[in-house]
């Protein structure tokens, strides 16, 4: 009898022990509010996990993020984090192949974009190298750059000049410069104090993001450009020691929800948000001008030097031929565009 319940205790001390040991909880961070279509996209991967894992992972959202938005690709690297997403251009130099996903007029959906670069990217591993000490789990972007200003239409390329804009650098940032514009880097939540103060006149963003930063009442006029004027890229990335320590079975589980699946779930939130927005700049008499052709060709004009520039930035930094690379990720988005 004694060794019956000896057996019985030992049972059940060894699956309690293994059921501990089994479950992997992630410390998740955003510097995007909750109600982020990010910080929303980022839960439902991480919900997504958890019912494959059947539990054995979990993710712990904090409420606020472990460090402003520049911070974040390091806070994950660094372990501070166990799961994030950033922009590579909060982190100007560091991220050069990612740029491509930044030019201008490239597609008219952020699914698109992000489906699109998550599949070309993966065939090639200077994409993942270039992310040194985390794990990507995908790489994706928002919806369609626009321009936004609280003082005046803004219709010709001539119009960009004289206003002082809010960019959140990497290729915009180049691209600004090209259009004699007046820009500042900084990191989009500061966008509602650098308008409503005065600081800046507008700056650079999908639809969505009047909504989630609280612009859309101060905002006054909105330009729209056929395939945006820019996009942003972002990494979705998980620490690498994290990953290291999960089970084969749990690095499948993880490896199967990103890429593709992950991007497409960035993406699709984005555009959502982004269709809502601009409902909501109609009810607040946003005056919205759609960019005509003489405006494009000057854009496209005063911007033709990116795609060289990066071509050769990227190149150099060791992808053996970029133009190759663009002209595969242009295809894809207007394959998925169709």
């Amino acid at each position: 009898m004694k060794k019956s319940y000896l057996s019985i205790a030992i049972l059940a001390f060894t699956a309690l022990t293994t059921a501990t040991q089994a479950q992997t909880v992630l410390t998740v961070s955003s510097w995007l509010p909750p109600t982020h279509t990010a910080s929303m996209a980022q839960k439902e991967w991480c919900d997504l996990l958890e019912n494959n894992t059947k539990g054995r992972i979990k993710c712990n959202i904090l409420p606020r993020g472990v460090t402003p938005a520049p911070g974040t690709y390091d806070a994950v690297k660094n372990g501070l984090a166990d799961l994030s997403y950033t922009v590579h251009g909060y982190t100007p130099g560091r991220f050069v192949h990612t740029q491509m996903t930044e030019l201008p007029f490239l597609g008219n959906s952020a699914e698109s974009i992000s489906v699109a670069l998550s599949r070309v990217s993966s065939k090639y591993p200077e994409f993942a190298a270039e992310h040194q000490g985390v794990k990507v789990l995908s790489l994706f972007s928002h919806g369609p750059g626009m321009v936004f200003n609280v003082k005046r239409p803004i219709t010709k390329v001539e119009d960009l000049t004289g206003l002082k804009f809010r960019v959140g650098g990497g290729m915009v940032n180049d691209m600004s410069k090209a259009l004699n514009m007046n820009v500042t880097l900084k990191p989009a939540p500061d966008s509602y104090e650098l308008l409503s103060s005065g600081v800046m006149d507008g700056t650079l963003f999908p639809a969505e993001s009047t909504e989630s930063f609280k612009i859309d009442k101060i905002i006054k006029h909105a330009t729209t450009f056929p395939g945006g004027l820019y996009n942003t890229s972002f990494v979705f990335m998980m620490n690498q020691s994290k990953y290291d320590k999960l089970s084969p079975e749990d690095k499948k589980a993880v490896d199967e929800i990103s890429g593709e699946t992950a991007a497409r779930i960035f993406g699709r939130g984005w555009d959502k948000v982004d269709r809502r927005a601009f409902a909501l700049m109609q009810a607040n008499n946003v005056i919205v001008t759609k960019a005509d052709a003489k405006f494009v060709a000057d854009v496209k004009e005063k911007t033709q030097s990116l795609e060289q520039n990066w071509i050769a930035s990227s190149k150099a930094k060791g992808l053996q031929d970029p133009a190759k690379v663009l002209a595969a990720f242009r295809a894809e988005i207007a394959k998925l565009e169709k």
